[in-house]
Parts: C-alpha cells; structure tokens; sequence
C-alpha cells in the first residue's frame, strides 16, 4: 500500500453566489475570471485598468456579475463579505500581505506563481459540458500537469459531455417517477442507474432523447431491467467514427473505464448527498 500523505483533498468546490475577489488584470487573471464565472461566482476585480489583459476587458463588458475597481488593492477594508481571494499580481511583496490578511480572517486564498501562499491549486482542467476533470501536480510542475492534461483530453471517448448531460436527465425524470429519499427506492433507483451506466456505451448514452427516456423507463425501470440500446432503438455507434480513433487501445480502455466510473461514483454521490 502506497503511504499516505503528500497530496490535496480534491473537490468539485460549489462556488454558485459566492463572493470571489480576484486582485490582478492581466493574463493569469484573464484564466482566474473565466475559472469563477464558469463556476456561477460573484466577482470583484481589483486592477488598475492599464494592466487590463484583452480576455478581462471583455469579460468587463460582457454580461457577467463583475464589479469592478479600477485601482490597487486598499487594504483589509476590501476583503469585507468575501469568501475567496485569488490574485494574480507581479508584486510579490504585495501578494504576501493579501495572503496574511486573508488567513488572519480565515478567507481561503490563492496567490499566482507562490505555492506557500496558497490554500489550494487551480491544476490544469478539462471541461466537455458538466464534466470537469483536474490534473494537479499540487504546486510542482504547472507545465508537466499541462502537458498530461492534453494526453488525457486526446484520449477521451467523443460526446462524453453529452452522455453525463443525457444521464442526468434521465436520472431527474427517474426521480420524478419514483420520489423519495433514501430507503430501498433510493438505493433501487441508484443500482438500476448504475447498471444503465455500465450497460451502454458512452456514445450511446449521448444518443438518449426524451422519447428514448421514457420507453427506457417504461421498458426497463418499470420492469427491473436494462434494455440494450438497440432495443431503444438507439442508433449505430458508428455514427460517431467518421474520424478514425489513433488513441492506443489500452490508453483508450483505461480513460473510458474512468470516465464511467466516475459517473457512476458521482451518481452514488449525488444520492448521498439528496
């Protein structure tokens, strides 16, 4: 057993109307922004507008919840109501204070190219729709996390994103079939998810439509079973393969078993967590 210790606790962090205060304007920033805002944060941005990366100003003018000040941070008085703190700054001197203050008020924070600065990493991301996946080499090697990130995202299966999509809509429409929390509704509607999960492939489920939903539910959740995809009438996979796959086999079977099973583990989740 390989020992513990070392690592991150890596978390999908729920930031949907948190208050989130970026420090900084340019290029790192740019990404910082787009990472909260795609995370449904609040954001104020403290920056002197003639630092101001071309991607910020557009977010600037876009329809997002920004706020913004066109200065240098001021001071304790700006860290007031603000769950998180990230900055993206060359004044390393400057960075060390914003880092001080926020640990003196317990505000987890972030500062840029300073990892005893920081609380977490951001790592290098992947994003197909609701699927997120993060590669950390948890401060080491920001490059070498970049360069994994591109063998990983090369050897995904197609319309990943549209399966997870597909699925959970078909689990909501399962829920409102079958109500409840818990007990052994809960734990039926969890394993028979689960078993359409494994059963059909990726491609497949990224084929579900509403019509396909309902007949699955009244062909297979109504009767304890998993019918196939061509008795969905789910058409040929081959529809995905005009471009042929050059992923190795193995690399390609490894990332295919992980991507189904972490919809599964986050179906578990999801129901632990309802």
């Amino acid at each position: 057993m390989s020992p513990l210790g070392g690592g991150s606790l890596l978390l999908a962090w729920q930031l949907k109307g948190k208050h989130v205060l970026i420090v900084g304007g340019g290029d790192v920033a740019s990404g910082r922004i787009e990472s909260v805002l795609a995370a449904d944060a609040r954001v104020t941005l403290i920056t002197p507008s003639n630092g101001l990366h071309p991607l910020t100003k557009r977010f600037l003018d876009g329809p997002y919840s920004i706020t913004y000040h066109d200065r240098l941070f001021g001071g304790v008085q700006d860290l007031a109501n603000v769950d998180l703190v990230l900055t993206a700054i060359d004044d390393v001197a400057q960075s060390c204070v914003i880092c001080s203050l926020c640990r003196e008020l317990k505000i987890p924070v972030n500062v840029a190219d300073i990892p005893e600065s920081c609380d977490f990493y951001f790592g290098s991301q992947i994003r197909d729709g609701p699927l997120q996946i993060m590669i950390s080499t948890n401060g080491n090697s920001p490059k070498l996390a970049n360069i994994i990130r591109k063998k990983i995202e090369q050897n995904l299966p197609e319309h990943a994103g549209d399966a997870i999509i597909r699925v959970g809509e078909l689990r909501a429409k399962l829920k409102e079939r079958a109500p409840g929390v818990g007990g052994e509704t809960g734990k039926r509607r969890m394993r028979w998810m689960i078993d359409v999960c494994t059963s059909w492939e990726m491609e497949e489920l990224a084929l579900l439509d509403d019509q396909m939903m309902r007949k699955l539910l009244d062909d297979g959740w109504e009767k304890n079973a998993v019918p196939s995809p061509a008795e969905m009438g789910a058409r040929s996979r081959q529809m995905y393969s005009a471009t042929p796959n050059v992923a190795a086999p193995g690399i390609l079977v490894t990332t295919l078993s992980f991507v189904a099973g972490a919809a599964c583990a986050s179906l578990f989740l999801l129901a632990r967590r309802r």
